[in-house]
């Protein structure tokens, strides 16, 4: 299972999800659904902006866990 961080890379940076959203021109409710791990895929390029805004690596923003086997 990937896990969405991006509101701990946003907390880090002191950044709003708002002010990310100008910074990149996507929209705060796809932003929001992408936090909240709404969504099943990203585009590289919105990653690629995410990264290049709050200067960090796509490691810091998306994490995989391993899903229990029950």
């Amino acid at each position: 299972m990937i896990i969405v961080r991006l509101d701990r890379v946003l907390a880090d940076r002191k950044m709003s999800l708002s002010e990310l959203s100008e910074k990149i021109d996507i929209s705060i409710v796809n932003l929001s659904n992408l936090k909240t791990g709404k969504v099943k895929a990203i585009r590289f390029s919105t990653l690629e902006a995410i990264c290049e805004v709050l200067s960090c690596q796509p490691g810091e923003i998306l994490e995989f866990e391993k899903e229990n086997e029950t």
